[in-house]
């Protein structure tokens, strides 16, 4: 446990604090934590729960992030915690990320142990992943200074719902993300999310425009976010910061709370045949 960065105080008197970290920007009454579970203000501060304590420690082909611009071949540690700042209703990782903070279902992990592991399994980095990295925001950027200094790699994998201050300052620690644009109507993300896509898009146009390594994924759920037009919208979109971002098309399977059926390959291609006219590099998944 940590205190948090990136939080006010909203009745300091109620002892009741705001998290700025990202925009739901919640305001969260003593003993409570926000959207995300595992920021819970205690006593009046702000505090990470999940600070160093870790659900999920594996060593991962980069492909799998997916990642298939950077250092491809390569192994890269990946580590992910519990916690979410959306509640997708289609989420394959819904037990972790939808869980409730206990502490002795995780694993510990320091930024220095982290590096140690790193090091014994010639990863080139870290890939901070599985649930949504980006609300351990303390270990993240932590571990990820210290990786730098070692000329060690840092990938995200992350949903992109964050505030604009605390991405630009994540970000010169950063070496490449795989961000996920779930749909391209806010309705989508307000439905199915419990989100807003604004955010999102501003995050990838933030990150593309600082140089970094950046690649994108589209989970295609059937009569969700699957039509022409809706395609064609985020091709237009993504391929006017650059046609050379590399772009996922992923195929849906019934997970969680969604029953729709899955996605069928024909959707897929589809998809692909619509990016291949703006994009570069399209690939699709999960098939």
């Amino acid at each position: 446990m940590k205190e948090s960065l990136y939080y006010s105080f909203f009745d300091k008197g109620k002892k009741l604090v705001q998290c700025n970290l990202c925009p739901h920007n919640c305001k969260i009454m003593p003993d409570k934590a926000g959207v995300c579970h595992i920021r819970k203000n205690i006593e009046g501060k702000l505090y990470s729960l999940t600070y160093g304590g870790f659900s999920s420690v594996n060593l991962d082909p980069i492909e799998k992030k997916p990642l298939y611009h950077f250092y491809p071949g390569s192994q890269i540690l990946s580590v992910g915690t519990i916690g979410c700042n959306f509640k997708c209703s289609n989420c394959q990782n819904w037990e972790i990320s939808q869980a409730e903070y206990q502490e002795d279902t995780l694993r510990e992990l320091s930024p220095e142990q982290a590096l140690e592991l790193a090091k014994r399994y010639d990863s080139i980095g870290i890939a901070y992943t599985y649930n949504e990295p980006l609300i351990n925001y303390e270990w993240v950027i932590e571990t990820a200074k210290l990786f730098k200094k070692e000329n060690m790699k840092n990938v995200l994998v992350t949903n992109g719902f964050v505030n604009e201050q605390p991405w630009e300052n994540l970000l010169p620690f950063i070496d490449a993300a795989n961000i996920d644009v779930k749909a391209f109507k806010n309705d989508f993300y307000k439905s199915v999310c419990q989100g807003e896509i604004g955010p999102v898009l501003r995050s990838v146009e933030i990150m593309f425009k600082r140089g970094k390594h950046l690649e994108v994924t589209y989970l295609v759920i059937p009569g969700k976010n699957d039509s022409e037009h809706e395609i064609i919208d985020f091709v237009d979109w993504l391929s006017s910061l650059s046609p050379e971002i590399p772009v996922h098309f992923s195929r849906y399977f019934p997970r969680y709370k969604m029953e729709e059926k899955t996605t069928p390959v024909e959707t897929l291609e589809m998809a692909k045949k619509i990016a291949l006219k703006r994009m570069k590099y399209v690939y699709v998944g999960n098939i």
